[in-house]
């Protein structure tokens, strides 16, 4: 029985000859001149000749400063990062120095306005902590049946699933999607842990560990909890986690699973659809899956590199990467450089404080040392090597990988913890976007085919695949 399931497994992935024919007629005719869009001035990717948004749509959930007028002209600046106009940096720093968590207040923040009063924020928590249920054997139908090696893809299936179980899932009203909201942001730790935890055990025969979260616990306290075998953790290693959560949470309405957000939102269609949808996008390596290659590219480097504190190596092998001789040869150091920041990010400017702490703590001071090297060498050696129009900075991605790395998260989760964070940005825009606006976002396209006649069956010939296009594609696997 195992042998004829591998069999259909294999068909059903299989990318057969006919297929790789077909892929290459809709390459060759879905290919469209790169002049035509200058000609037309499209802001491809929604984005100017410089790289800056194209102004689609207002908000007031959070702010990113880049840049400054001074006598007229835009010039960058450092970084500055705004929760309903509050600097996220402060917000981070008053949390450490009050010894608590603080990713519950940064959510309430971010879905109602203001900041909350000791006893509103004790509710909220509450709040949150009662909807950390999932429904009756949910689990076991829906998690535990066919887990896949993508969790973010288990995180998706799991939210579309949760609309079976809603007897209001259509209702689109400001109180029923902030429940929804509220439950989703509560379950989606769980919903990531516990695919992850099946995964492992029905893929790896590793031991299977579900545990309940603690309602007396922070979210990062329990992701940690509910993760680990043990559920032991140090306080550095539940405040640090508690830092990335805040920094994820939200950046902006245009950053793509938010905008996804707004886009699926406006369609008036239900919650777990438009949350999905984001996940969809947040999965993507160019969004959410960046830090993951920032980690490959540093292991990469420390198996090439026999002197970690050499900078003449360290350069040379950044220059390697530039020039596509590197790594994965796509003449990129990743974690380095933002759509929208220049001269600094502030989220990995506040991550850098914490890492050299938990760095001392895992006894991983040399890799530490590493990270600031590149750090320092890599804007150097782009701007030597390209030409940009802004400043060049190490972003986020740059520490978080190696901050889920000391704190021994599996590398499946590092986009799942994102979207474990972001969701209260997407819940916020999703809420903004209902009450705002009552129009189907639909942004224009302009066709650039010619017309031509219907030729009836009888008298067509059969398509020439160009060789050119045809080699593009590997042999069927």
């Amino acid at each position: 029985m195992k042998g004829v399931n591998a069999l259909m497994v294999n068909q059903f992935s299989q990318v057969t000859p006919e297929i790789l024919e077909l892929a290459a007629l809709c390459e060759q005719n879905s290919t469209i001149d790169p002049a035509l869009y200058d000609k037309y001035d499209v802001k491809r990717g929604l984005r100017d000749i410089n790289g800056k948004g194209v102004l689609t749509g207002l908000t007031e959930i959070s702010e990113i400063i880049s840049s400054k007028i001074i006598n007229g002209k835009e010039h960058p600046c450092e970084g500055k990062f705004y929760y309903r106009g509050i600097d996220v940096e402060e917000m981070v720093e008053r949390f450490i120095m009050e010894d608590r968590f603080g990713f519950e207040e940064v959510v309430f923040l971010l879905l109602f306005g203001q900041l909350p009063g000791p006893e509103e924020l004790s509710r909220f928590t509450r709040i949150l902590a009662n909807y950390r249920t999932l429904p009756t054997n949910f689990v076991r139908d829906i998690i535990m049946k066919a887990p896949s090696q993508d969790m973010m893809n288990t995180l998706a299936r799991s939210v579309l699933t949760m609309y079976s179980y809603d007897d209001y899932a259509d209702d689109i009203s400001l109180p029923n999607v902030l429940r929804q909201s509220l439950q989703l942001l509560a379950l989606f730790p769980l919903l990531s842990v516990y695919g992850y935890q099946a995964y492992c055990h029905y893929h790896d025969n590793k031991s299977l560990f579900i545990h309940p979260p603690a309602p007396e616990l922070s979210t990062a306290e329990n992701i940690l909890y509910i993760l680990r075998p043990d559920s032991q953790y140090t306080p550095l290693e539940a405040k640090i986690l508690d830092v990335a959560l805040i920094l994820h949470a939200e950046h902006g309405g245009g950053n793509n699973s938010t905008f996804t957000t707004h886009v699926v939102t406006s369609s008036g269609t239900d919650t777990y659809s438009a949350i999905a949808a984001a996940i969809g996008s947040l999965k993507g390596p160019k969004h959410g899956g960046a830090n993951i290659k920032v980690v490959h590219m540093f292991e990469d480097m420390k198996a090439n590199i026999a002197d970690w504190t050499n900078e003449s190596s360290v350069a040379d092998y950044l220059t390697r990467l530039l020039n596509k001789e590197a790594f994965d040869c796509a003449g990129l150091i990743y974690g380095m450089g933002h759509a929208i920041y220049s001269l600094s990010d502030p989220r990995a400017n506040v991550f850098k404080k914490f890492v050299e702490s938990l760095s001392k703590e895992k006894n991983r001071m040399e890799e530490f040392q590493l990270y600031s090297l590149v750090e320092r060498l890599g804007p150097e050696i782009i701007g030597e090597k390209r030409r940009i129009y802004k400043g060049v900075s190490a972003n986020v991605d740059f520490y978080s990988g190696f901050v889920y790395n000391m704190l021994d998260l599996p590398l499946q989760l590092y986009t799942p913890l994102f979207a474990i964070a972001r969701i209260a940005g997407w819940s916020a825009h999703r809420m903004e976007e209902l009450v705002n606006t009552s129009r189907i976002i639909r942004p224009a396209y302009k066709s650039v085919s010619a017309h031509q006649a219907y030729i009836p069956l009888e008298q067509r010939r059969n398509t020439q695949v160009s060789s050119a296009t045809s080699s593009n594609f590997a042999s069927p696997r």
